[in-house]
């Protein structure tokens, strides 16, 4: 992949709007009592949603190359900072629910390990300071 180019340019107070390499934009904003507004994304949560879509995507991409039909597949993270600053994430947790068709638990169970372990970069990179732990809930598709 490479060299990635981002940039951040500030809107107003401390709103900013961030542009990806890829060409897509975010606005990020910050709590009132920081000075922002409440009018974007906080950056850390950015990096929630990020391990969220990192994983996701592995998770989607492995049980479908195991011929798996995955309709949904849907995570909810939850992030514990720390104290002091810096006030980095210390705990992640990650609650996977995977829609599909007679989808076996390990299959889940594996594409989330996998993810974890060798394909996500945010999990890898976020793990550096966070204990993250992973559960998963699977769901019959309706017909």
């Amino acid at each position: 992949m490479g060299k990635v180019t981002s940039r951040v340019r500030l809107i107003d107070g401390i709103q900013m709007v961030g542009e990806s390499g890829s060409g897509h934009t975010v606005v990020m904003d910050g709590s009132l009592e920081v000075g922002g507004r409440n009018m974007g994304v906080r950056p850390m949560e950015l990096f929630l949603i990020g391990l969220g879509g990192c994983a996701s995507i592995d998770v989607l991409t492995i049980l479908r190359k195991g011929r798996h039909i995955v309709n949904n597949c849907e995570v909810t993270i939850t992030g514990e900072r720390a104290e002091q600053d810096p006030k980095v994430y210390v705990e992640i947790g990650l609650h996977f629910i995977v829609t599909g068709k007679d989808i076996p638990s390990k299959a889940v169970e594996r594409a989330i390990q996998l993810s974890e372990e060798k394909y996500c970069s945010a999990a890898a990179m976020l793990s550096k300071t966070a204990t993250i732990r992973s559960t998963f809930d699977i769901m019959e598709s309706q017909p």
